[in-house]
């Protein structure tokens, strides 16, 4: 038969294996353990081998690697009074496991409400137009006020990053028909701004002819040869002023 010494040993044996086994805690390199005693913080502890004492100390693992959190497409009004759809990417992290498990409750949630919050904010007070030309500085807007809000949590808001701008179907035909009289606009000016380099080009060529007469002669033949070029049947000759002049001066008198 067993001995009762030999049943008392082996059952203290199984509960020190017992509670050997309860209190060993394994943290791989990308976690931490918020350790409380009693109820009350003691230490953040990991990674690695730890040890906890059951019953007594409690541990909560927190991840340090960093959260890809989407935020839904919220309903934002600009402040030219546009009505637009915009969701957005928040990359965060957690740099104090003690705050991020004390101070709030779920920090990836509370951190989700906030960025809703904060988005709407943050771009109701642009023009539509920045919205859709200037995300740069408006992303790094949210991420300032997001970061300056969850500090107290223990997390760290990275970046934010605007995936889309949504917008109503009439507010698309408005932004394309403003595009088309850009570019109407636009292409006015440049034809104005040639004809008026043009006009200096042309004004420069008749002070050079003027100075040298039989240039105008060679501008005709020169015209000619651009004209026979074509194969047309359209004949021009060139005729003087010179020989035209005493004409019209020896008309104009009769008919006075």
């Amino acid at each position: 038969m067993v001995s009762a010494s030999f049943l008392f040993w082996l059952i203290l044996l199984m509960l020190v294996i017992g509670l050997g086994t309860a209190s060993i805690r394994i943290f791989r390199e990308y976690e931490r353990g918020v350790v409380f005693t009693l109820g009350r913080f003691w230490k953040v502890k990991g990674p690695g081998l730890i040890f906890i004492i059951p019953a007594i100390q409690q541990v909560v693992r927190v991840d340090l690697r960093t959260v890809v959190l989407e935020v839904p497409a919220q309903d934002v009004i600009s402040r030219d009074n546009v009505s637009v759809k915009v969701n957005a990417v928040i990359y965060l992290r957690v740099v104090d496991a003690e705050k991020a498990v004390i101070q709030v409750v779920n920090y990836l949630e509370a951190t989700s409400q906030l960025a809703q919050t904060m988005l709407r904010s943050v771009l109701g007070k642009h023009q539509l137009d920045e919205m859709l030309a200037e995300r740069e500085s408006l992303n790094l807007d949210i991420q300032q006020a997001l970061d300056a809000q969850t500090d107290t949590w223990g997390i760290k808001v990275s970046n934010v990053e605007i995936k889309q701008v949504d917008l109503t179907e009439s507010m698309i035909r408005a932004i394309a028909r403003q595009a088309e009289a850009e570019r109407e606009r636009r292409a006015k000016v440049i034809h104005a701004e040639g004809e008026l380099q043009a006009s200096e080009k042309l004004s420069q060529a008749a002070k050079v002819l003027a100075q040298e007469p039989q240039a105008i002669l060679l501008r005709y033949l020169e015209t000619l040869t651009v004209i026979g070029a074509d194969r047309n049947t359209t004949v021009v000759f060139p005729l003087p002023m010179d020989l035209v002049t005493p004409l019209i001066k020896k008309i104009t008198p009769l008919q006075a």
